[in-house]
């Protein structure tokens, strides 16, 4: 992973990002010697989303084979969630 000042950042603007991303997938910017951001091509955080989602749609169906899921009303359900609150 590259990294990139914000002073870097200031007079060079894009053309920093591009050149960084150039040898890295992903590049953190620091303010003020501290990592703050991270910058990526599209193509890599499309497919970080996609990984996410699939995880999610794992997790759900890992959660429904285990019965980890309720069939209440409405009303039930938002009452057993404030309850819970």
């Amino acid at each position: 992973m590259g990294a990139l000042t914000a002073n870097d950042l200031k007079p060079r603007g894009v053309s920093a990002v591009e050149d960084g991303l150039q040898h890295n997938d992903e590049l953190v910017i620091s303010v003020r010697g501290k990592e703050r951001y991270v910058v990526m091509a599209i193509e890599t955080y499309n497919r970080l989303r996609e990984l996410e989602l699939a995880a999610a749609v794992a997790e759900a169906k890992a959660d429904y084979a285990a019965g980890r899921f309720h069939t209440d009303s409405v009303e039930d359900h938002i009452k057993r969630i404030t309850d819970d609150l």
